[in-house]
C-alpha cells in the first residue's frame, strides 16, 4: 500500500461568492508523479497552491507527513519550503541580477542545514546534470527560455525536497525544450522524489503515473498508469487522450 506524503481534507477555497475549490479530499503518494489536468478555470493551480502552502484554504486542512501545515508559523512554513518542498513555475522567475550559478546556489544557502561548500559542490553537479555549466556565469537576460527553465528546476531540487510542485513548467517552452525539462523531472521522480504537476499538455502528462481530472473545483476522475518509460510513450499518449475525451476535455 502506498504511503501518502501529502493529504488534503475537506479543502475549500472561496473568492467572494465563487467557490474555486469545492470540498476536495486528496492524497499525494510517496514516489508518485501525479498530474492534475482539467479545463481552464477548473481550479488546478489553486489546488496546487493550497497543497504546497503558498495559499491557505477557506476551510479544510493540508497535512504533510501527518502535520497540518496551516498551523505552522511563517518561519516554520518558510523552513518547510526551503527544506522539503521544491517549486517550478511556467516562468522561471530567476533573479535578474544574479548569475545562473548564484540563482541555483541561493536556494541551497537558504536551507539552514547546508554548508556553503556543500551548496557550491551541489550547484556545480546540478549545472552539469542539467547541461548548463557553460552558462553558469551568465545572467537570466543572457540565456534562452529552455536554459532558464533547466536552471529553475536545478534551483527547485538543490535541497533534495521530498516533493516538487510544478505549475505548467513547460507552458512557455517549445517541443524540444519541453522534452528536455520533462526528461529531467522524470529522472528526478525515478530517483524517489514525488512530483505534483499541473499541466494542460498531453505530451507532458504521459510522464505521470497518476492523472487527476478537475472540473468546477472538484476532482471528478483519475487515471492510474505504470511508471513512465520511453518505449511506452505512444501507447500512454493514446490511453490518456481517450480518457480525456471521455472527460469532454
Amino acid at each position: 500500500m502506498k504511503e501518502a506524503i501529502l493529504t488534503g481534507k475537506n479543502l475549500e477555497k472561496k473568492y467572494l461568492d465563487n467557490k474555486v475549490i469545492d470540498n476536495i479530499d486528496i492524497e499525494i503518494y510517496q514516489n508518485d508523479f501525479t498530474i492534475i489536468m482539467g479545463s481552464s478555470g477548473a481550479g488546478k493551480s489553486t489546488l496546487l497552491y493550497l497543497l504546497s502552502g503558498m495559499d491557505k484554504p477557506s476551510s479544510g486542512n493540508v497535512f504533510y507527513n501527518g502535520s497540518d501545515i496551516n498551523r505552522l508559523s511563517e518561519k516554520q512554513m518558510a523552513n518547510l519550503r526551503h527544506d522539503k518542498f521544491g517549486f517550478v513555475f511556467q516562468q522561471a522567475n530567476l533573479v535578474s541580477n544574479l548569475t545562473v550559478f548564484e540563482n541555483i546556489a541561493v536556494a541551497g544557502y537558504a536551507n539552514r542545514n547546508n554548508k556553503a561548500k556543500d551548496v557550491e559542490e551541489k550547484t556545480a553537479q546540478l549545472l552539469d546534470y542539467m547541461h548548463i555549466t557553460n552558462i553558469k556565469n551568465r545572467f537570466p537576460s543572457q540565456i534562452s527560455g529552455g536554459e532558464s527553465q533547466r536552471a529553475a528546476v536545478a534551483r527547485a531540487v538543490i535541497n533534495t525536497p521530498d516533493i516538487i510542485f510544478a505549475d505548467e513548467p513547460t507552458g512557455a517552452l517549445n517541443k524540444t525544450n519541453t522534452e528536455e525539462v520533462m526528461d529531467i523531472l522524470t529522472n528526478i521522480n525515478h530517483t524517489g522524489q514525488s512530483i505534483l504537476m499541473v499541466t494542460h499538455d498531453l505530451y507532458s502528462a504521459v510522464r505521470g503515473n497518476r492523472i487527476l481530472y478537475m472540473e468546477d473545483g472538484k476532482i471528478t476522475d483519475e487515471l492510474l498508469l505504470s511508471s513512465y518509460n520511453k518505449d511506452s510513450a505512444k501507447e500512454r499518449e493514446k490511453q490518456i487522450s481517450t480518457w480525456l475525451a471521455d472527460m469532454h476535455w
